[in-house]
């Protein structure tokens, strides 16, 4: 991905790393240790196949996630966070922490709309 214009800010640069739905999830299931593409898939239920692919691959280029490819007989593929990944998962965790204090008022703000 190449940026056309040069970033206002911090957040708009990380919001051009972690833009659109599933990243931020990907990152999240990612936080607790290396996983199968199958297991991050199941850890995100609503992601297809194409989205998930195009997401890690987005992720890698902009080094967040390594794809680890592990040549045995039936071949493994395993995906993880890098530090610079982890670095911005804990950034990510006050934005998770408030979210979880206010869960209930925008659920039930989505659900009036």
């Amino acid at each position: 991905m190449v940026r056309k214009r040069p970033y206002v800010c911090g957040i708009d640069a990380a919001l051009d790393v972690v833009g659109g739905k599933w990243k931020v999830l990907i990152l999240w299931a990612l936080s607790t240790g290396s996983k199968r593409f199958g297991e991050v898939k199941r850890e995100l239920p609503g992601v297809s196949v194409k989205v998930l692919t195009e997401q890690l691959r987005e992720l890698e280029a902009d080094e967040i996630v390594t794809r680890h490819e592990y040549d045995e007989t039936v071949p493994r593929v395993e995906y993880s966070l890098t530090e610079f990944g982890r670095s911005l998962n804990e950034a990510l965790g006050p934005l998770g922490a408030w979210g979880t204090r206010h869960r209930a008022r925008i659920e039930s703000l989505r659900a009036n709309a």
